[in-house]
């Protein structure tokens, strides 16, 4: 099944809430929240307090992709405030298999993401304890960018490896995925589709059914 995660490091935070709710509105069942911690990337976005904010508001399923160094410091509070779902980068983790069974233990769904320029069998080792696998389709750290076309091998490469195994396996991507290259990227096999300024800017409600209507087909 393919799903759409809004992701609110392109929302504008001053109406925030009012575009939670036009989310809401719609059959989206996900939102994606962007951790950035200024040393895995050179970026800072948000953290506890918006994650917590965003809970109180939403009833979506709430994606945290946490690019940031070390990330098993943060899985608890994370957790705790009301993630549904989190992402770890298999370049920022050195003991990833004992984060993902923490973060499975605590209730949540555990994902591993890897950069463009890292080898996609890097995951491998881990597709067997994961419910997702996260293809970044840009460099992780900035809102806006350009897709990096030689990602759709990588997409093709992971979810070839989880059909060969016979895992049911999301496989998300995240980064300059726009209405031209979402067909390409729904052949090479992702299903979890990632966009933010696609979606936050114009009419929200109009952008997720042009989505969806592809999504569908």
């Amino acid at each position: 099944m393919n799903y759409l995660a809004p992701s609110i490091l392109s929302a504008d935070f001053c109406e925030l809430g009012t575009q939670l709710d036009i989310i809401g509105k719609s059959s989206v069942k996900h939102l994606h929240i962007d951790v950035m911690d200024g040393m895995f990337v050179p970026s800072i976005s948000f953290g506890m307090p918006v994650l917590e904010c965003v809970r109180k508001r939403t009833d979506l399923f709430l994606d945290v992709h946490m690019m940031v160094e070390r990330p098993e410091r943060y899985v608890e509070e994370f957790m705790r405030l009301g993630a549904d779902g989190i992402t770890i980068h298999v370049e920022a983790c050195d003991c990833i298999y004992k984060t993902l069974e923490r973060i499975r233990s605590l209730g949540g769904k555990r994902g591993i993401a890897i950069n463009p320029d890292t080898p996609i069998e890097h995951v491998f080792p881990y597709i067997e304890n994961v419910d997702m696998i996260l293809v970044m389709t840009v460099q992780p750290g900035f809102g806006g960018q350009s897709y990096i076309p030689k990602c759709y091998d990588k997409i093709r490469d992971v979810r070839r490896e989880l059909d060969k195994k016979g895992l049911s396996v999301d496989v998300e991507i995240d980064g300059g995925v726009r209405l031209e290259n979402l067909r390409q990227n729904l052949d090479a096999g992702a299903n979890m589709i990632v966009t933010g300024s696609a979606v936050f800017k114009g009419d929200i409600a109009n952008n997720i059914n042009a989505f969806l209507n592809i999504m569908k087909e």
